[in-house]
């Protein structure tokens, strides 16, 4: 195939579609018609021959085929941006969006309150934080990077580790005050705990406290389930139980005295949070440079 400007125009309304997620928005961000977008589409799937939006009434979403394309030229796309960047002599300058899919908690407790520094310190940029309790497809949905917690997923992109937390067993002071403190993890079946549902199974998760090489799993009971850590941590506060919230949420309450740690020497487990994005070589620049702000930003609330 000879190369042909109208491919690669073709491919930035690719792009400005997959980013905005309809053909309106796409519009809007190029200065173009919906039909104008859709006509540029179209023929860039006459052109490589393959169909690479499922288009309906109410969404348009990207084929298998048209995932796998984009996911290929995407990079080379911010590689074209940074190349004229180069040339301009404007290198330095961290500009542009970035679309994160952020895992609720860490969004609403850490990296919200401190995204200020990095827009501070990058003026030109644009940060839209959406939050996911699944893991997205970063290509088909739009997204530079994801920031989850729990073991890496398998996935065709990169997955870097931001930290690794505690898991303390945790009450409020009024809730020890009645009830006592469990002096061994096999007491904590005998207590009111605050479950966390499982959205593969709808029950609460099982827990396990680990003391140097010796685990001791607890199915905990209780009459409240919650799927969310705010709701976890607002009943935790409000005396209703015992509960296994994260540390990097749970450490500063327990620190001023609003939460007791429990079982303390059973608190070895320690829970991973990764960012996922895609190729390290053909990055660009802004989203380089917000990962080293998350790192950042995650380095001194891990527990090794």
């Amino acid at each position: 195939m000879t190369f042909d400007s109208r491919l690669l125009n073709g491919i930035g309304v690719l792009a400005a579609v997959v980013e905005a997620g309809s053909f309106v928005g796409a519009g809007e961000a190029l200065g173009l018609t919906q039909s104008g977008v859709s006509r540029a589409v179209a023929r860039l799937e006459q052109r490589i021959g393959i169909r690479i939006f499922q288009r309906s009434a109410r969404a348009i979403v990207l084929t298998i085929e048209g995932r796998e394309f984009f996911h290929s030229v995407q990079p080379h796309l911010s590689g074209i941006e940074e190349a004229a960047l180069v040339a301009a002599g404007s290198m330095a300058m961290i500009r542009g969006r970035l679309r994160i899919a952020i895992e609720p908690a860490f969004g609403n407790y850490v990296l919200a309150p401190a995204i200020g520094g990095f827009l501070d310190r990058f003026p030109e940029m644009k940060i839209e934080l959406i939050v996911r309790d699944r893991m997205p497809d970063l290509v088909a949905e739009g997204f530079d990077a994801a920031i989850r917690f729990g073991p890496p997923e398998l996935s065709a992109v990169t997955a870097r580790l931001l930290l690794r937390t505690t898991v303390p067993t945790c009450a409020a002071p009024a809730y020890v005050a009645a009830y006592g403190m469990p002096k061994h993890p096999a007491e904590l079946a005998s207590h009111q705990c605050i479950l966390v549902r499982n959205p593969a199974t709808g029950r609460g998760y099982g827990w396990a406290l680990q003391r140097g090489d010796e685990i001791v799993e607890v199915q905990p009971r209780g009459r409240l389930m919650v799927n969310d850590t705010g709701s976890l941590i607002g009943a935790l506060l409000s005396g209703h139980g015992i509960a296994q919230p994260l540390g990097v949420y749970a450490d500063a309450m327990i620190r001023d005295g609003r939460l007791v740690q429990l079982l303390p020497d059973w608190n070895d487990e320690r829970f991973p949070l990764y960012v996922y994005h895609r190729s390290q070589q053909l990055m660009s620049a802004r989203l380089r440079a917000f990962l080293d702000f998350v790192v950042e930003v995650a380095t001194p609330l891990s527990t090794g």
